[in-house]
């Protein structure tokens, strides 16, 4: 029993030591191979208040609110019954101009790096605690009216703020990015401000963090059950922002264990939707929906995603999976996953019955399938091959041209290779089709 639960320790401590990554200063995500594209230019109808450095973001967070030493405003690990929505800024670059900052997105040989920095964190509303205390009256249902009242001025002062920000750019969309295990709230805005300055800074961007980073070893099983605590706001956020006649579409982006966060909230309201005779693509304007690098039991994402019909509640959904992801490994040997996890799920791991439903299914439904080539460095900043979809040039690339030009796979414009049923691989030198010389 002894060596059972030692062997299972080295597992776990394994799978903490990658997932929690390396300490020191930031620095922004390799250039995405699109952008060394001579032909393009990503920024040049940009509205000029966002030709800067500066990446202006929004946060929606159920991180509880703390002062550092200093007193400013920092959002830690520790979990809160009401969801704040803020601004805050991210500096692509610091003591550098936007021509530099140019300069460094368009090539893969910078001079020197470009380090990040996240300032101006500002909370600018706060909803009162969930759940709302309620009643049943006359066979409806009541919501306290004080609380209830506060929450519609939240939702108020939400929407003013967000419709400034559409005002700014032609595309009235949303791109909402969901952490994994692990990631500090400034992790999340340095993922989502690098992501949104390469989709050429079109819509709005809003970072969807919630309470994970507990520290030491069982920081983990913390950060899991956070990642349940979590469903339910992420739920209502986009329940709130769908519902805006401003917007237009909604992108929905998942990395590693915020995947399961993103995915279960979609199922919920899914469900809410089509219980109430609703076309869940309809009401909650889903366009995408991408889950990065899934930390997912294979067998569960299966019953979520194909039991309930999700790629139907959605225009387009895409899974990102490596073989050579080891953070995903760890996972399934720690987890003891029957059927492996859906972050390493290749085409020769198809049963008959994701073959059959595959093979019947017209949902624009994917997926990509990513290895790094032979002799070539395709991951720079994540030797555990976690973080492909920001490191990995090609990924990264796909990404691109998937949200800002809003491409299926295998067209013209997005060639990625079809490897069968609903599976795509992605080439080396992506989306070149020739080598580099």
């Amino acid at each position: 029993m002894r060596l059972l639960e030692s062997g299972l320790e080295r597992w776990f401590l394994a799978l903490v030591l990658i997932l929690t990554g390396c300490a020191g200063a930031r620095v922004m995500m390799p250039t995405p191979n699109v952008y060394l594209d001579p032909d393009r230019d990503f920024y040049g109808d940009l509205d000029p208040q966002l030709k800067t450095t500066e990446v202006p973001l929004f946060y929606v967070t159920d991180r509880a609110p703390e002062q550092d030493k200093d007193g400013n405003l920092r959002y830690g690990w520790e979990r809160s019954a009401s969801v704040g929505f803020g601004s805050a800024v991210v500096d692509l670059g610091v003591d550098i101009t936007w021509e530099e900052l140019l300069e460094a997105s368009r090539t893969q040989t910078r001079l020197r790096p470009v380090e990040l920095e996240l300032r101006q964190v500002k909370e600018l509303v706060r909803a009162p605690d969930t759940p709302i205390p309620f009643k049943e009256v006359n066979g409806q249902i009541v919501e306290e009216p004080g609380l209830a009242a506060q929450r519609e001025e939240a939702i108020e002062a939400f929407r003013r703020v967000l419709v400034r920000q559409l005002e700014l750019t032609p595309r009235k969309e949303v791109f909402i990015f969901v952490h994994g295990y692990h990631n500090s709230f400034e992790d999340a805005s340095f993922a989502m401000a690098e992501l949104w300055h390469f989709l050429g800074r079109i819509g709005v961007p809003i970072v969807y963090t919630w309470p994970a980073g507990h520290p030491g070893l069982f920081g983990y099983t913390y950060d899991r059950e956070s990642s349940e605590f979590t469903v339910y706001h992420l739920r209502t956020v986009l329940d709130l922002i769908s519902s805006y006649p401003e917007v237009e579409k909604v992108h929905l982006i998942a990395h590693s264990r915020g995947t399961d966060v993103a995915l279960s909230a979609v199922r919920e309201i899914t469900l809410e939707a089509r219980g109430g005779g609703i076309d869940p693509r309809k009401r909650y304007k889903i366009h995408n929906l991408i889950l990065a690098a899934p930390d997912l039991d294979l067998g569960v994402a299966t019953q979520r995603i194909v039991g309930d019909k999700l790629p139907l509640s959605v225009d387009r959904f895409t899974v990102y999976t490596s073989p050579e992801d080891k953070a995903i490994g760890y996972a399934s040997r720690l987890f003891a996953s029957p059927r492996g996890r859906l972050g390493t799920f290749g085409q020769d791991e198809l049963n008959p019955q994701i073959k059959a439903a595959m093979e019947y299914s017209s949902a624009k439904f994917a997926i990509v399938n990513f290895e790094a080539a032979a002799g070539v460095v395709e991951s720079i900043g994540d030797p555990y091959g976690h973080s492909y979809f920001r490191d990995a040039p090609t990924v990264a690339s796909d990404v691109v041209l998937m949200l800002r030009d809003d491409l299926d796979p295998g067209t013209p414009g997005r060639p990625l290779e079809h490897t069968g049923y609903h599976f795509w691989s992605v080439p080396p030198h992506y989306p070149s089709t020739e080598a580099a010389p």
